[in-house]
């Protein structure tokens, strides 16, 4: 479970910095919204896959509120996934 969450986070990560990176720049810049709409569908589905996963963590570990707080708070920002995979999620096997 660990290892799927892990992975989840830096996909998520990706998703995020492709979205707001690669597509929205095409969709306003370029007017090529087409980008945005399935890279828009993956990130959703992987933010979604993201907190689901991090709730579980979050019970199975028996951690405290603010962890799980800190975990979806950082599927909010640029590169937050990536800081959390690497501080949190890989030294807690």
């Amino acid at each position: 479970m660990l290892q799927l969450f892990r992975i989840t986070a830096i996909l998520e990560g990706l998703s995020y910095l492709a979205l707001f990176g690669f597509s929205m720049p095409l969709k306003y810049w370029a007017g090529l919204p087409q980008y945005n709409i399935y890279i828009g569908y993956v990130h959703g589905f992987l933010f979604l896959a993201y907190v689901g996963l991090a709730i579980v963590f979050f019970v199975q570990k028996n951690q405290k509120w603010d962890q799980l707080v800190r975990l979806i708070l950082a599927s909010l920002l640029p590169f937050g996934t990536f800081y959390i995979e690497e501080r949190y999620l890989r030294h807690s096997e």
